[in-house]
């Protein structure tokens, strides 16, 4: 099961769920069709099994982090351990905790996050709420990130910087009562740093929810 696991992510990471057939997967691991259904019974209990592989990684990642005397302060830097870990594969977005009757690491991911609002003075609710804001915050991002690459910058005909710099001056050109924030942050989108973008985004998200709690 592990080599059929391996061999299916790593034709993921090569090319997304398309890539991913019985018949691609039988030929990179030099079998026949049949034998990857003694493994799993269709290509949807294949991806969600694959998508938990992967995520193992970052689940082992996350594990290795110390405790600190700050549970907010631990979720940050396990949202960014995660972050980091799915952001270059975009499709890990799509089926994470899609299936946890197949997804054990997937579900420990889950907990070890919850786990640390257990230490928080919240209600179930408001920590159920906080953990999917967190992961939201985290697979929301990473799948923004990976959506499909604009055909200039994938061809080579332009760097990203180019691509958004075309958007930059339609919007320097825009009338400046009509679209003042537009304007303002016009320099800002230029070249802006997409995981600085992130962390920022997870700091609000973590804010709001040390105010919640009542911490410093």
């Amino acid at each position: 099961m592990e080599a059929v696991l391996g061999a299916a992510v790593a034709l993921l990471d090569e090319a997304g769920a398309p890539a991913l057939t019985f018949r691609a997967l039988a030929a990179r691991l030099g079998t026949g069709v049949g034998t990857i259904y003694w493994y799993v019974s269709s290509k949807d209990e294949l991806l969600d099994r694959a998508t938990d592989h992967a995520i193992g990684e970052a689940l082992a990642l996350v594990e290795g982090h110390p405790q600190s005397d700050d549970p907010i302060a631990d979720l940050r830097a396990m949202a960014i351990t995660l972050f980091d870990a799915i952001v270059d594969r975009p499709w890990l977005t799509a089926y994470f905790m899609r299936n946890t009757d197949v997804q054990g690491h997937s579900l420990r991911l889950y907990e070890k996050l919850g786990q640390q609002t257990l230490r928080l003075d919240l209600t179930p609710r408001q920590r159920f709420h906080a953990v999917s804001a967190i992961t939201g915050v985290v697979i929301g991002t990473a799948a923004d990130l990976g959506a499909e690459i604009p055909k200039e910058v994938l061809d080579g005909h332009m760097d990203r910087d180019a691509y958004l710099d075309r958007f930059v001056e339609q919007w320097r050109s825009l009338d400046g009562v009509d679209f003042p924030f537009v304007h303002q942050i016009a320099d800002e989108f230029a070249g802006h740093d997409d995981r600085d973008q992130f962390v920022a985004a997870l700091d609000l998200t973590l804010s709001g929810l040390r105010l919640q709690a009542g911490t410093k």
